[in-house]
């Protein structure tokens, strides 16, 4: 016998020898990490504790933990967890009411099972120390009566019936409207100085992935997790999974509401007071900004006096603008008069009527007439041979100078004033050639271009 407890306390150094080199020590008393909420925290859940998955292993108790990304509760589901080091046994965590909010108590690993408000998280946890083991000799003895010893061969087991001389119930916080009245021993205030060492690593991986899943919010299962209890820590599937019931009406779900409890960290005489505070400030903020939206306005307009035109505002130079538009000059007319004369003459120049600046757009048009009339000079003398179609060129020609001379008329007399028979002289048709001989033999290059030189076609 005393050789197979050496070879267990082997195993279980070689379990926990990693985990107690870096496990951090504390000396503190327990407190809380910081975590205050206006509600109560739910009633613990019933369900069953999964059977240990082997020797070296302590029961850690599910807890309602709190969300602030989410405004609600979560249950972290209890499990079987190593202990860091040799001796060392859990201390739960707990809500305790201080102040008008509940503040969260974390849990912690010591020699002695210290102060966690009373609670009765049953399986050996029935309020006050721990009844499921203990430590004799450096080996971890389990209470058969209160742990699920079912599916290994556990040596150091006992068996000790435990009595409860308190109220059971499920309350999962201490002190406020129905919690418990429970109150630290002098023992258990020595305890909270005793070196300590925080939650494992995977203790802590146990909780993350509890917030994670949001089936373990109590705004979604109502009290009952599905997961309510795991063998092994942060394994939420498989056949050591175990699901709980109600263990009570949730005093605090009507306040968290049914989407995760938002606004449920803040307490309602905390907003009361938030409230007031905001309603004193109003009046004097409103005056603040009163009075520097007025300043405001008067430098800009003091700015606006001095500054010159260039730099003004645009409604101020707009306002300039249309005042000097208005204004009768030295001729009686305005400037905005003085425009629309000028625009009045520019259209009258080129549609060519007889208002005013008609006679400057009649002699630009006799000009260009001159000026077509002697580009067709130039052509017909250019292509002015006596070869075949010479006749039928100078008809088209005075055709279009016809349709030209008509279009001209049409359009309120474009005509100079000599162009009516200097036109006719000129557009007359040029004389017609004398057949040419068939017979007669071609002169030679020279004879003829004498000929023409001699005798020049007159057009």
């Amino acid at each position: 016998m005393r050789r197979y407890l050496s070879a267990s306390a082997t195993a279980l150094l070689l379990g926990l020898g990693i985990a107690a080199s870096a496990a951090p020590l504390a000396a503190q008393a327990q407190i809380s990490i910081g975590i205050n909420v206006g509600i109560a925290p739910p009633p613990l859940p019933i369900y069953d504790q999964p059977p240990i998955p082997g020797y070296g292993f302590v029961w850690t108790p599910g807890y309602w933990a709190w969300d602030q990304g989410v405004n609600d509760y979560y249950w972290v589901p209890g499990t079987w967890v190593r202990p860091p080091r040799i001796g060392f046994l859990w201390t739960p965590a707990y809500w305790g009411w201080n102040n008008g909010r509940y503040q969260f108590n974390s849990g912690y690993w010591g020699s002695h099972v210290g102060f966690y408000g009373g609670i009765n998280y049953g399986f050996g946890y029935g309020g006050d120390g721990y009844a499921g083991g203990e430590w004799r000799g450096g080996q971890l003895y389990y209470n058969r009566a209160v742990n699920n010893i079912s599916n290994v061969r556990i040596n150091t087991v006992y068996n000790r019936t435990v009595v409860n001389n308190t109220t059971i119930n499920r309350v999962s916080y201490v002190g406020g409207n129905g919690g418990t009245r429970a109150r630290p021993t002098d023992r258990q205030l020595a305890i909270m100085r005793e070196p300590r060492v925080t939650a494992t690593p995977e203790q802590l991986k146990h909780r993350q992935v509890a917030e994670s899943d949001r089936s373990l919010r109590a705004s979604v299962n109502r009290g009952a997790p599905p997961i309510a209890a795991t063998e092994r820590p942060a394994e939420l599937k498989g056949p050591g999974v175990v699901a709980g019931k109600p263990g009570g009406p949730d005093r605090g779900l009507a306040a968290r509401g049914p989407g995760g409890g938002a606004g449920a960290a803040v307490p309602a005489d905390r907003m009361a007071k938030d409230k007031a505070a905001a309603d004193r400030m109003a009046p004097d903020r409103t005056a603040k900004d009163t009075a520097a939206t007025d300043r405001m306005a008067k430098d800009r307009m003091a700015r606006d006096r001095t500054a010159p035109d260039n730099v003004r505002g645009p409604g101020q130079t707009a306002a300039d603008r249309a005042n000097r538009d208005t204004a009768a000059g030295p001729n009686g007319m305005t400037r905005q008069q003085e425009r629309a004369a000028r625009m009045r003459q520019d259209r009258a120049a080129m549609s060519g009527d007889n208002g005013p600046g008609a006679a400057a757009g009649a002699g630009a048009a006799a000009r260009q007439q001159e000026r077509a009339a002697r580009m067709r000079q130039d052509r017909a003398a250019m292509a002015g041979d006596n070869g075949p179609g010479a006749g039928a060129g100078a008809a088209r020609q005075q055709e279009r100078a016809a349709r030209m001379r008509q279009a001209g008329g049409g359009q309120g007399g474009m005509a100079g004033p000599n162009a009516g028979p200097q036109r006719a002289e000129r557009m007359a048709p040029p004389r017609e050639a004398p057949p040419r001989d068939a017979s007669a033999k071609p002169a030679a290059r020279g004879e003829g271009r004498a000929k023409r030189d001699q005798n020049p076609p007159n057009f």
